[in-house]
């Protein structure tokens, strides 16, 4: 525990709270701790807009419409 608070420049009671999830923690300690186990790598992956289904599927649902109303229009 003590070598990980050295690493990420914190006290053990600050990587404690960071261990629980405490919000009051700074961003960076966060973001350095994942940079140390290389978790980084993951993040990227999985914040990139393509990853998004949810978005994916609703540009998809206006798409059809645009679609439907073009067509529509065009008869």
């Amino acid at each position: 525990m003590e070598a990980w608070a050295t690493r990420l420049q914190v006290s053990v009671p600050t990587l404690r709270r960071m261990e629980k999830g405490d919000p009051s923690v700074a961003a960076g300690v966060y973001l350095t701790a994942a940079w140390l186990m290389n978790a980084h790598l993951a993040m990227a992956s999985a914040t990139d807009p393509k990853e998004d289904l949810a978005a994916l599927e609703q540009e998809i649902h206006a798409a059809k419409q645009r679609y439907a109303s073009k067509a529509s229009a065009h008869e």
